[in-house]
């Protein structure tokens, strides 16, 4: 399998990121200077409000909303009058006792998990996470180990035997990544020295700032990137920008001395992302449709509160068998579904309507095809089995906007609902609200003000309805054409006199 990187760097306000394997786009990544991310960063912060009946408390980290912190989220050294303690986690509930670890102005080192979505601010943890090329850092906790994601068990083993060799400083724990499959114990050893030099500088930093204050700043886009996807396996990466060329080069002759000619710099006149055919693919992320090879489609549609994704048969009628049909389709749509979540980093609560099936067989294979295509997939899952009604049930870890939200806005017509109500409805309406005024006496005349379509559709169509009104008043309306308004917009001003 050929793995390429592409890394759009030429624009300042914007970087993307593509990964493809044979082709096939499997990833992407956009990064906008315009959107403020602070996921990843760590920051010492201030406790401005406890909300016990919520389990949670507020922390003031310098940003322009503040974070929320749940009481399962707090180290157990935080607890007060209590210096004997597990050092385990709490499990999430309900009602935990916030009062119990912290107060209000209480100062508090705080790593953003997951970017404020809406209204929302940041969700903020105390058990800190800091991440190398092969071993993620945890200076909170005392356990160490490899992570589930290497499934091998020959390699787990020795990965294991590399960790007992390994002597981090007391309380300090960490994690080999997947990027540590087939590393040799000087690499692993050598990752971990430049990661307690990064903690020793921010334990520094922590001591001499001030609260409200960053501490610790995530790498940006690009050497993330490369941090947690550039492997042996990964043919080439290209990179259209010279410096953002140059910084990448320096990164991995660090962490991969062998592999720096792998990174390219880009110096065609045609656009990197068109060069490679891949600038119709990332612009298909931004649509509702996306259509399967056998003629079905799947349809996703993002709320605020939830991922509804709806897979057609569509055009596909190759089988004269119905059932055949429908998990033929069913079983294109669970490998599409599991990549448009990833290129789209959709999470949250997902739910997933297939087509109608009646083989109990079917059933079963499609749940486990749908847990198969999610195997590369590096946030936390759980996917449910299908229901009596054909729908799997899933969320997915969110850490932040999803692709769509962080390029684009909601529209000013719509306001978001994706519809607007027609031409009658409003007219309708806005001769109710005249009548309403008239009837309590409000003015002894009014004028509307309203789009062109919907003042025309009163003064044609609602003629008599408007002359009734005025000879039942005796006060006139006047309808004014607006072309600056949307359908839904009007203003109705009543004059005394």
């Amino acid at each position: 399998m050929e793995t390429k990187i592409f890394i759009n760097a030429e624009d300042p306000e914007e970087v993307r990121i593509a990964i493809t394997e044979d082709g096939i786009l499997q990833g992407f990544f956009c990064e906008r200077t315009a959107n403020d991310s602070y996921l990843g960063n760590i920051y010492k912060g201030v406790v401005t409000n406890i909300e016990p009946s919520i389990g949670a408390a507020f922390v003031d980290f310098g940003g322009d909303r503040n974070g929320f912190l749940h009481v399962s989220d707090v180290l157990p050294m935080y607890r007060q009058n209590n210096t004997e303690v597990p050092d385990v986690p709490l499990k999430r509930r309900e009602h935990g006792n916030i009062q119990e670890y912290l107060m209000k102005g209480q100062e508090v080192l705080v790593q953003i998990t997951k970017d404020g979505i809406g209204k929302k601010g940041p969700t903020l943890t105390t058990y800190l996470s800091i991440p190398g090329r092969y071993l993620v850092l945890m200076p909170s906790l005392s356990r160490s180990g490899v992570s589930k994601k290497i499934e091998d068990k020959d390699e787990r083993s020795r990965l294991k035997k590399i960790l007992a060799k390994i002597d981090p400083p007391p309380g300090m724990g960490y994690i080999i990544r997947t990027a540590g499959v087939g590393q040799d114990i000087g690499d692993i050893v050598r990752d971990l020295e430049y990661l307690l030099k990064l903690w020793n500088t921010i334990v520094k930093r922590v001591k001499s700032e001030r609260a409200p204050a960053m501490i610790y700043q995530e790498s940006d886009v690009v050497i993330r990137t490369i941090r947690d996807t550039f492997s042996p396996e990964v043919d080439e990466v290209w990179v259209d920008n010279e410096n953002v060329c140059r910084k990448a080069q320096e990164f991995v002759r660090a962490v991969m001395p062998s592999a720096v000619e792998r990174i390219k710099l880009y110096q065609d006149k045609q656009p990197l992302m068109h060069k490679f055919r891949l600038e119709d693919e990332i612009e298909k992320l931004f649509h509702r449709k996306v259509n399967l090879p056998s003629g079905g489609s799947i349809v996703i549609d993002q709320t605020e509160a939830l991922v509804a994704i709806d897979v057609n048969s569509g055009k596909n009628r190759g089988e004269d068998d119905l059932e055949e049909t429908a998990f033929k389709t069913n079983s294109e749509a669970v490998q599409e579904i599991a990549r448009q979540l990833r290129l789209r980093d959709l999470g949250g609560v997902i739910i997933n309507d297939f087509i109608d099936m009646q083989d109990e067989a079917h059933k079963r294979q499609i749940e486990q095809n749908f847990k198969a295509a999610f195997a590369r997939d590096k946030v936390r899952l759980k996917i449910a089995r299908i229901s009596h009604f054909g729908m799997i049930e899933m969320t997915r870890q969110r850490m932040g906007q999803s692709l769509y939200r962080n390029n684009a806005m909601v529209c000013p017509t719509c306001k978001g609902n994706g519809f607007i109500r027609n031409v009658d409805s409003i007219g309708l309406k806005i001769l109710r609200e005249v009548t309403n005024i008239f009837a309590n006496n409000k003015a002894k005349r009014v004028q509307v003000k309203a789009n062109h379509r919907v003042a025309d559709f009163l003064k044609r169509n609602k003629r008599d309805r408007l002359e009734g009104i005025e000879s039942r008043f005796r006060r006139p309306v006047v309808i004014v054409s607006e072309g600056g308004l949307s359908t839904e917009e009007y203003e109705i001003k009543r004059f005394d006199s």
